[in-house]
Order: structure tokens, then sequence, then C-alpha cells
């Protein structure tokens, strides 16, 4: 399919890697680029600074930096208040004015990430050029992981975006079947479009020979936060395997300090738990290549049901199975003893059940596991599936 103009893709990210909203943001422009669009990604970097082609594999999906990000205005001005004015008040004013300078302007425009002052500039800018204006939502905060909970103003900020100015846009992606029913509730048109890999484009994972001695290997990798329930996974780890010697745990993104004050403890962590702290996107899928399974606990709350876990997707693309417990739309993916273990709960007694099943299947099971999720992912997340109904989608907001 070829289409002619441009789709502007822009958000205070840094792209195309840096965390999982870059991910996300290369998975949607990588769909529109298959359909036939071409994608300009306006990041929150400063690099590069003018539109670049990302490269040779990506199509038609090219990149500028506007600075947006608060972090990258932070370390060009001197002034704690100024950078905070800066970060926030005039948010989405570098994108605007982007747009503004574009000789041809886009046929439409797909804003990540950006809250209050930064939707209010998007807004303005596409109603009075009549441009449709989408909203790529992935997430529902929750006051709690904010210092100040309510007051917080990133909270209020966000908050506003999500439930007025949002369903303004002419249309909204969303990430959930949650999403999608909140925002169809609202009369929005909605997508629903889970995170996207470009499945096809990884190796296929070679069947891993475990020894007769060597501990089952678990992988959990991300910023657990208040998110994930990590430390549950360590105490179910305990439950399960007490002594520590047929299971170890990789730890990708926290620091053992981290990890302690999630335990409620200090001192040294289970000798079978190993901290690796942030590490390289490619060093990741590194680490998942020796994984048995990768890990997720997250309680059954609004953030959990209305997110949806990259790393989950990203998990199954690579051929490692998941042990998790089902929040958000992981039951449409994840069935038990099929493409992983589901866990009863969030709780540590739940996935030390899960874990223990796990530690009785054969070398055989394990491969046909690892076959089933990979199969899943090229099936359900691979951003080629997406491009069809993404132009349709498209195509029916300018009508």
């Amino acid at each position: 399919m070829s289409t002619s103009g441009w789709v502007a893709y822009v958000g205070p990210m840094p792209f195309p890697w840096g965390s999982a909203g870059s991910r996300r943001m290369y998975g949607v422009a990588s769909s529109l680029a298959a359909a036939g669009y071409r994608v300009v990604v306006g990041h929150g970097g400063h690099e590069p600074g003018r539109i670049e082609l990302l490269h040779e594999d990506s199509g038609a999906v090219s990149h500028i930096g506007l600075g947006e990000r608060p972090e990258q205005l932070k370390g060009r001005i001197r002034n704690i208040r100024h950078s905070l004015v800066r970060g926030y008040l005039t948010s989405g004013a570098l994108t605007v004015r982007w747009l503004d300078s574009q000789s041809v302007r886009p046929t439409h425009v797909i804003a990540y990430g950006g809250f209050a002052p930064y939707m209010f500039r998007l807004l303005g800018w596409c109603r009075k050029n009549s441009i449709p204006l989408i909203a790529d939502v992935v997430e529902w905060y929750d006051p709690s992981h904010r210092r100040g909970g309510y007051l917080n103003p990133f909270y209020l900020s966000a908050k506003f975006a999500f439930r007025f100015q949002y369903a303004r846009c002419d249309g909204v992606i969303a990430i959930s079947s949650f999403l999608e029913d909140y925002y169809s509730g609202r009369g929005c048109k909605v997508i629903r479009v889970p995170p996207t890999l470009n499945v096809e484009g990884l190796a296929q994972r070679v069947p891993r020979k475990r020894g007769a001695n060597e501990p089952l290997t678990l992988v959990y990798a991300g910023s657990p936060g208040k998110k994930d329930l990590v430390g549950n996974v360590i105490k179910g780890l305990l439950l399960a395997d007490p002594e520590g010697r047929r299971t170890r745990l990789l730890a990708v993104g926290p620091a053992r300090e981290q990890i302690l004050r999630l335990l409620g403890e200090s001192g040294e962590l289970p000798p079978n738990v190993v901290a690796l702290g942030r590490l390289p996107q490619p060093e990741v899928a590194k680490i998942l290549e020796k994984a048995d399974f990768s890990v997720l606990l997250r309680p059954r709350e609004k953030y959990a049901e209305a997110g949806f876990p990259t790393k989950f997707v990203e998990s199954l693309a690579a051929g490692v199975p998941v042990i998790a417990n089902i929040t958000s739309d992981l039951g449409d993916y994840l069935h038990d003893g099929v493409e992983g273990l589901v866990c009863r709960d969030h709780s540590p007694e739940g996935f030390a059940e899960a874990l223990s099943r796990a530690m009785a299947l054969s070398a055989r099971e394990l491969d046909e596991m690892s076959a089933a999720a990979r199969k899943r992912a090229e099936d359900s997340f691979d951003f080629r599936n997406f491009a069809k109904p993404l132009a349709a989608f498209l195509e029916e907001l300018r009508s």
C-alpha cells in the first residue's frame, strides 16, 4: 500500500531507544511505514538537529530531536525555577514551532506522552490547521507512584490530559482493552494496538541446553518502582527453593540496594539473586538468551489493567516463556502451560506455586514453551500485523 503525505509522530521521549515509550513509538511508526506512510518522529532529545532516516531497515521512518524532554532542558538552564517553566509550562512549544516550520503540513499528528501544556498547544495547532490529532495512550497514572500523591504537578497534568484532552483528539490509539473501552465510552474513535516489535527481524532462538545440575534461570528486566512486585518474586523464589540451588534470578534494572529496600531488608541478597543494574538494550537481549523464563508480578490495580508491559512482549519475541499473574490483556496471550505459566495471583505464594511447576518441567517441555512463546509474538506483536488496521484508522479520520 502506498499513501501520499507524511505523518508527524511527536512526544517528549527519547528515541529510538531509552525507554518503553521509545520502543512503543518505534513500533507504531514502523507499522505506518509498512503501510506506505512516511513517518517523522519528533522526539524529546536534541539529536539529530535535522530530519534523518533512522536506518536502512526502518523503511520510511525518519526522526529529529526537538529538545522537549525536561531533563534535556535542565542541563542547559542553570536556574532551576526557569528549568521547570521550560520543562512543563512551555512544554510543546518547540514541537509546534517545528510543525509550523514545515513547508508541507503532515496529514496527521500522533502525540505520545505529552500532558496538559503539551497537548494544549498541539490541540490548538491541529485545530488551526485542520489536521487530525491522534493520542497514543499507554497507561493510567497512579498518584501513589509520585511524590506528593494527588498534589504532584506531574500527576495533575497527566490526569487532566487523560480525562479531558485526549478525549478531544480526533482519535485514540489505545494500548489495552481497558483504555479502548474507556475512550470508546467517551465517544472517541479508538483502535487498540498492543506493544509491537520487529519480531520477524529477530533471530530464532536456539534451544538452550541446560545441564543436569544447572539451575533454572529466571530474568526480571525493568524498573520496578511500585509497579512490578520484584520483592514478591524473590520471596516466592525462597519459598519454592529455600536453599537456592535449583533456581537463579537475574535482575536487570534495579541495583542491589533497591532490591533490598523492596524486600525491607539490609545486608546481602540471597545467593541465587543477581542484581545486574541498568544495562544497554543489546545487553538485555543477551541476558534474555540465557533465560528459561522471564518473570512479572503486578497487582490488579487500575494502572496495571490500563497498561501493557513491553517486557512481556520482548520476552515472548525472544522465545522466552513468561511466569506472570494476569493483568491487563495478558490473558489473551499467556495461556498456562503454553507460552508460560500463570500465577494464581501476585502473592509470593502464588509465584512459588508456579515456580515449583516450572522446576518440574522437562527439557522437551521447556523447548515447546519457548517455541510457543515465539509463535505467539510473531502472530500477535509483530509491527507488520498492524500496518493495514492503522492505515485504515488514519484514513477514516481524514474522511
